[in-house]
């Protein structure tokens, strides 16, 4: 999943950055609301967090251009800010979720996995599954068929991708710009390194492969 944070506290922001990175997060951060703005409407993210002082362009006038511009990236906004009419403007503005600083990283994290669930409409909301493997987006336990399979932050961020994109080819572009906060190098095989790893951790010792290469293409999370 790609994350898009427009902070410009930089103590804020690296402690968000790490967080989510830890937790297997691709994220982008705008240090102002203009870059934020550039990135949003060039960019896929599959959420965004926006700060609401921002320098050169603010965080409401932000999110009311992004959804006038019809970009519908769920959007939790931070501010220091708390009472009842800034959390009501900030989401008549197009804000899905408000957050008050101070705040802990839990709560942020548990927010924007919620938002993220609710945009890709998951009928369970804290499960995915396919064929006899299943990912808790909460726990992030994985198990295929009763096994237990312990994977690392980015192999589980591949896997929840692929899932969420189950029976549909994703290319190794797509991959590394919502797994990993970095723009596709041709020349690298970081997904490839990292499918191999992850096949021999899902698909390995069953009979019933489930990831599967499309060459040329990319790759599919199919039964």
């Amino acid at each position: 999943m790609r994350i898009l944070l427009v902070e410009d506290d930089n103590k804020i922001a690296s402690f968000i950055v790490k967080g989510f990175k830890a937790e297997g997060f691709a994220i982008d951060r705008a240090a102002d609301g203009e870059m934020g703005l550039h990135l949003a409407l060039t960019e896929p993210y599959d959420a965004a967090i926006i700060d609401l002082m921002l320098p050169k362009l603010d965080g409401l006038s932000l999110i009311d251009q992004m959804r006038r511009e019809k970009i519908e990236t769920p959007v939790i906004i931070l501010s220091a800010r708390g009472s009842v009419d800034d959390r009501v403007k900030g989401l008549h503005t197009g804000g899905d979720d408000y957050l008050t600083k101070p705040f802990a990283f839990s709560e942020l994290l548990a927010r924007v996995q919620a938002l993220i669930r609710r945009s890709s409409n998951v009928s369970e909301p804290t499960k995915l599954t396919v064929a006899d493997i299943t990912i808790n987006l909460i726990t992030r336990e994985v198990v295929r068929a009763g096994k237990t399979i312990g994977l690392q932050p980015l192999e589980f961020s591949l896997l929840e991708y692929l899932m969420r994109n189950a029976g549909r080819v994703v290319s190794k572009t797509m991959i590394m710009e919502h797994v990993w906060d970095y723009y596709f190098d041709p020349q690298t095989n970081v997904v490839e390194s990292r499918i191999y790893k992850l096949r021999e951790k899902i698909d390995k010792g069953f009979s019933n492969k489930l990831i599967h290469t499309v060459r040329g293409v990319g790759y599919v999370l199919k039964e």
